[in-house]
């Protein structure tokens, strides 16, 4: 783990809105959050292992009200390994995080690339997609789910507008190196553009809830791993020469050199980290 023993709780971020932020972020620390809707609650991603999730759920049931669905904001297992502790509840995705979600999980390369996570990912079981989201849509009175590209292929947001509130999921990493190991670093910039303009308090999938200053220098970043040519050392300082997990730093250029040069394929560096060259 990078530094401290993680910590998080469930914090309200708007009126019927809250947050579960797991501190201090890092690789394998996931967010995610809650919406208090009509008929019940509506859970933002579900986290990883048992030790992450199974105190979320907790949490979650603690506000006394029945969990009506699941929307996962990416078909990662950061975001989706907790699926199995909302077993009553639908489950929102995109199609790319329905194809996934209907593999089984590839644990040999979760313990390499998340060692510290090693013994948690034996038996680590997930729910398949059972509602799929491939447009905008006002899910529930609360609940607005928007499609985007750029952390993979295949994101989902929910946005509460009532509320100012946008749960970007894997779109936004705040304090955090992001990981774009399936994703398009250029497509990732361009689109934070509006990203940003959606909601003042964004919870990211990574890191501390922010607004449309950290997105700005997400997409500096990501710009910057685009400019760097295939050369990590090439990234200039800036707002993440102070982020967790620069080891990324690697991926994200190698892919955005891949895209450039027509190749979409898995970075060396990544294939590296999970163990496979």
């Amino acid at each position: 783990m990078d530094g401290a023993a993680p910590r998080a709780s469930l914090m309200t971020v708007a009126a019927g809105v809250y947050a579960w932020c797991e501190e201090p972020p890092g690789v394998g620390r996931a967010n995610a959050g809650v919406v208090v809707d009509e008929d019940g609650l509506t859970v933002v991603d579900t986290l990883m292992v048992p030790s992450q999730s199974g105190p979320f759920e907790v949490a979650v049931s603690g506000l006394g009200l029945p969990v009506a669905r699941v929307v996962l904001t990416s078909g990662h297992i950061e975001f989706a390994g907790g699926t199995s502790r909302f077993r009553l509840a639908a489950v929102y995705g995109s199609p790319l995080a329905s194809a996934h979600l209907d593999q089984e999980p590839n644990t040999e390369a979760y313990k390499a690339f998340m060692p510290d996570y090693a013994e948690e990912f034996d038996g680590l079981a997930t729910r398949p997609v059972t509602h799929v989201v491939d447009e905008p849509v006002m899910l529930t009175p609360a609940v607005e789910v928007i499609p985007c590209q750029g952390h993979t292929p295949g994101n989902l947001m929910v946005r509460v507008p009532a509320a100012g509130v946008l749960f970007a999921g894997g779109m936004c990493s705040f304090g955090v190196t992001p990981l774009a190991f399936q994703g398009d670093p250029a497509a990732w910039a361009a689109t934070l553009t509006a990203v940003a303009e959606l909601a003042e308090t964004i919870v990211p999938g990574h890191g501390p809830v922010g607004g449309p200053d950290q997105v700005r220098d997400l997409q500096a970043y990501l710009w910057a791993c685009v400019e760097a040519n295939g050369d990590p050392d090439a990234i200039p300082p800036g707002p993440w020469d102070g982020w967790a997990a620069r080891q990324l730093d690697a991926i994200n250029v190698e892919r955005a050199h891949l895209l450039a040069r027509g190749e979409d394929r898995i970075p060396p560096a990544m294939l590296r980290a999970i163990g496979l060259s």
